[in-house]
């Protein structure tokens, strides 16, 4: 368990479950365990429509430490010259 109190459920029991992302579960305190029940889980449809992931480039990726800001300053320096 994390210091935040978060588990990660084996994927062998995500798949029996068929919990993805999205999927909503709640927690029963029965005696002295604790029960975990899916509550919902979203359907194809759902997982689709965000549309994130779907489309794919020839492009690089940009790098995580790329600075947009600092793009922006060498555009408009050498527009002044």
């Amino acid at each position: 368990m994390t210091s935040k109190g978060q588990v990660t459920i084996p994927k062998r029991l995500r798949q029996k479950l068929g919990l993805r992302q999205g999927s909503k579960v709640t927690f029963v305190l029965v005696g002295d365990r604790v029960e975990m029940r899916v509550a919902s889980t979203p359907t194809a449809a759902t997982a689709i429509s965000s549309g994130f992931g779907l489309l794919t480039s020839k492009r690089k990726p940009v790098p995580a430490e790329f600075d947009v800001a600092s793009l922006l300053s060498r555009r408009r320096a050498s527009r002044s010259t």
